[in-house]
C-alpha cells in the first residue's frame, strides 16, 4: 500500500501542475473545455489527497513502522488519541494536511462557482492548483510521509512528550484551517488583478471565506496559547516566541483586511490597500508554515531541522513578486 501511496503522491503532483496550466491558459485563451478540465482536476486532487491522508492515518493506527515517518513519531505504547494526532506531528504530515485542506477548499470553490464568477474562476483555480503543485512537489522530492525504512523496526521512537497534550489535537488543525483558508480570498484577489476587475465582486465572493479563515486562525492561536500555558510553564499564555509571532502576524493583517474590505464594499475605497493586505496575509501564512516546520530558528515549537528553507523562501518570493 505504501508504494501505491507514493505513486498517488507523484500523480497528484503532476495533476496539480496540469490543472494549474489548464486553468490559467483556459482563462487566457477563453477555452471553456480547458477550464472544465481544470475543475475536474481540482476535484480529483481532493479525492487523491483524502486517500493519502487516510492511508497515513491507517499506517499510524496499525503501527506500520516500515515507514520512516510513522516510526519517528509514534510507538506501540503511544495512546491511540495521540497516535492519530501524530499524523501532523512532523514536517511531512503537516505538509500533507496543508495539501489536503487546500484541495478540499479548491473543490468547494469549484462547486460554489459553477454558475458564477466564470471570468475569475480560471485564475482562482490556477493560483490554488499551483500552490497544491508546490506542496505535492515538496512531498515527492524532499520530504515524503510515505518514505520506507531500509528495514522495518520493531517499535517507533514515540511522540515528543511536549506534544502529548490535547492541544496537539486542537491547535495544528485549527491553525492550518486558518492558514489555508486565506488562500481563497488571495486567489480571488490575484484573479481580480489579472482580469482587471477590481470592483467589490471578488470581495463579496470571498466574504464568508475570509470570516472562516479568520475565525479558525483566531481559534488556533487561542488553543496554542492555552497549550503553552499548560505545557511550558511560562506562567502566562504568550511569550513572544518566534513561532508564536509567526502565527500572530497573519492574524493581525487578516483582521485589518476583514475590516478594510467593508469600506471598499460600501464606499468603493481602499482597493489597492485591500489587495495588498490579502497578499501580505497569505504570504505570512506561508512564512508561518515555513518558520514552524523548517527548524531554521531556535524555538520551543521547533522539533527538528529541515532542508526546505530555500524552497519555501523561493515560493514566498513567487507569492510576493509573481
Amino acid at each position: 500500500m505504501n508504494a501505491v501511496a507514493r505513486g498517488l503522491l507523484l500523480f497528484a503532483f503532476v495533476l496539480a501542475g496540469y490543472g494549474a496550466w489548464a486553468a490559467f491558459f483556459g482563462g487566457r485563451w477563453r477555452q471553456e473545455r480547458m477550464v472544465r478540465s481544470a475543475e475536474r482536476s481540482a476535484v480529483t486532487l481532493f479525492t487523491i489527497a483524502s486517500l493519502l491522508i487516510l492511508a497515513l492515518a491507517h499506517a499510524f493506527v496499525t503501527r506500520d513502522f516500515s515507514l520512516e515517518y510513522v516510526a519517528h513519531y509514534s510507538s506501540r505504547t503511544l495512546p491511540m488519541f495521540y497516535t492519530v494526532a501524530a499524523v501532523w506531528a512532523g514536517q511531512a504530515g503537516s505538509l500533507l494536511l496543508w495539501a489536503w485542506l487546500l484541495t478540499m477548499f479548491a473543490a468547494i470553490v469549484v462547486w460554489q462557482n459553477r454558475h458564477k464568477n466564470r471570468e475569475l474562476l480560471p485564475y482562482v483555480l490556477a493560483v490554488m492548483l499551483f500552490t497544491a503543485f508546490f506542496f505535492f512537489g515538496l512531498m515527492v522530492y524532499a520530504t515524503s510521509p510515505f518514505k520506507a525504512l531500509p528495514r522495518p523496526v520493531a517499535d517507533g521512537n514515540g511522540l515528543n512528550p511536549m506534544l502529548q497534550n490535547v492541544g496537539m489535537v486542537m491547535h495544528p488543525p485549527t491553525l492550518y484551517l486558518g492558514y489555508v483558508g486565506f488562500i481563497v480570498p488571495f486567489a480571488f484577489a490575484i484573479a481580480a488583478l489579472v482580469t482587471k476587475r477590481l470592483d467589490a465582486q471578488w470581495i463579496r465572493s470571498t466574504r464568508r471565506w475570509t470570516l472562516f479563515a479568520w475565525l479558525f486562525l483566531t481559534l488556533g492561536n487561542l488553543f496554542g496559547a492555552k497549550w503553552a500555558y499548560v505545557e511550558l510553564g511560562w506562567g502566562g499564555y504568550w511569550a513572544w516566541d518566534p513561532v508564536e509571532n509567526a502565527s500572530l502576524m497573519p492574524w493581525l493583517t487578516g483582521t485589518a483586511f476583514l475590516h478594510s474590505v467593508m469600506i471598499q464594499e460600501k464606499r468603493g475605497m481602499l482597493k489597492v490597500w485591500n489587495l495588498a493586505l490579502v497578499i501580505i496575509t497569505f504570504a505570512l501564512t506561508i512564512f508561518g508554515t515555513f518558520i514552524t516546520r523548517s527548524g531554521i530558528i531556535s524555538s520551543v515549537h521547533s522539533f527538528g531541522l529541515s532542508n526546505l528553507g530555500p524552497i519555501f523562501m523561493a515560493f514566498l518570493g513567487v507569492v510576493l513578486v509573481g
